[in-house]
């Protein structure tokens, strides 16, 4: 039961005084902390084209993340140099250039050449010598036939004729050979027409004269280890060439896990300069060699690179399924920002209310990002248009300071 009591003063025989009235000030309850919200009515939100969605749960594939290297695909790749001694006389290309199969890089000046060139001279002279004596040869044999068909020579003779004539055909195959050898190499090793072209006066080192350094294959020229006037060696590095289309990538997959990986299964990959990217590749080899120190093997993924975006010796992280799944949180990519240093998503408060929420970030998927924590499912947030209500709450926090 409620009472109320109720005091009355009264004076007897005078007037009571009109006490004096003041007006009371209720003081305000505090506004909570409103710099993390936006308000934007329906029309706005029209106007910036914000859409919105529910934070679901989905099932996240449960992966090995490897750390890795990204190298040259070996099997692609060619160390180019010269043939023989020379001095490089000019330089073609530089570091970074695409070249085709067969382009001249350099091209250089060898003793060889002359030579080889001498060496053919005297070969070419010499079959035409052989020919020569053929054709006489052939004569006396001719000759000798007919003398001992009308009995005014003698068997020896002919034969003796004839002996000779094989002789020299035995020895004009041998010349051919000679010929041939000497052509194949000037032509087919040094690269360089077997005959020596006519210069005008003063003109000297020409192409026909210097031998070439060509690419073995379409590529990209990685290193350019010469200049005008260097001194090579046969074996020594001139350039590298690679194809750069397939790339390796080396990973370090822990021992307890090599019984999950297997030559032929997809790996997702992913590189520090394009951390929203994922490249696919596929696991080609297994180490043989435990690391001592690390307890890892080396697994190597062919890593496609059609684009180029991938360079050799980027840091990687390989991502290889093991098969089973487990149930987390994701937004899409389109509705995370980054405000002052955080990532954060505009949870939808109200029709008109958003409140930028701090949240931890796991692994992609499709286009979205696991919530390790910061979001409940059921919630909606913004995923189109988020960068307006950053940009909205990036005013009103400066308009506050």
């Amino acid at each position: 039961m409620i009472v109320v009591f109720v005091i009355a003063m009264s004076a007897c025989g005078s007037r009571p005084e009109t006490p004096e009235v003041k007006t009371a000030v209720e003081p305000k309850a505090p506004h909570p902390d409103q710099s993390n919200e936006v308000r934007l009515d329906a029309a706005a939100q029209r106007e910036a084209g914000i859409e919105t969605g529910v934070v679901e749960r989905q099932a996240l594939p449960e992966v090995l993340l490897a750390p890795g290297r990204v190298t040259l695909n070996e099997n692609q790749s060619w160390r180019v140099g010269a043939v023989t001694d020379g001095r490089v006389v000019r330089v073609l290309v530089n570091a970074g250039d695409h070249v085709k199969r067969g382009q001249v890089l350099a091209r250089m000046h060898s003793h060889d050449i002359h030579e080889s060139r001498a060496l053919y001279r005297k070969a070419t002279a010499e079959l035409s010598r052989l020919k020569s004596a053929e054709a006489y040869a052939v004569r006396q044999r001719d000759r000798a036939k007919r003398l001992f068909e009308i009995k005014a020579g003698s068997l020896e003779q002919a034969e003796h004729a004839e002996t000779a004539l094989r002789n020299l055909q035995t020895e004009i195959s041998n010349a051919q050979i000679e010929v041939e050898r000497s052509r194949t190499h000037l032509v087919e090793f040094l690269g360089i027409p077997a005959d020596e072209a006519e210069h005008l006066d003063g003109q000297h080192e020409e192409d026909d004269d210097l031998i070439p350094i060509k690419s073995p294959a379409d590529g990209v020229l990685l290193e350019r280890k010469v200049t005008a006037g260097t001194v090579t060696q046969p074996g020594a590095d001139a350039f590298v060439v690679t194809d750069l289309s397939v790339l390796w990538l080396m990973a370090a997959v822990p021992e307890d896990h090599l019984k999950d990986v297997r030559p032929g299964m997809p790996v997702r990959v992913t590189v520090q300069a394009y951390p929203k990217r994922g490249f696919l590749g596929r696991v080609t080899r297994i180490g043989e060699q435990l690391d001592e120190t690390t307890r890892t093997v080396k697994v190597r993924v062919d890593l496609p690179n059609a684009a180029g975006l991938l360079k050799p010796e980027m840091y990687a992280t390989a991502e290889l399924s093991l098969g089973a799944t487990h149930p987390a949180l994701f937004v899409k990519e389109a509705a995370i920002q980054e405000v002052k240093g955080q990532n954060v998503v505009f949870v939808r408060k109200a029709a008109d209310l958003f409140e930028a929420r701090a949240v931890d970030l796991g692994r992609p998927l499709d286009g979205a990002r696991e919530v390790l924590s910061g979001l409940r499912a059921g919630e909606r947030v913004a995923t189109r248009g988020s960068f307006i209500l950053k940009s909205q709450l990036m005013k009103s926090s400066m308009a506050e300071e």
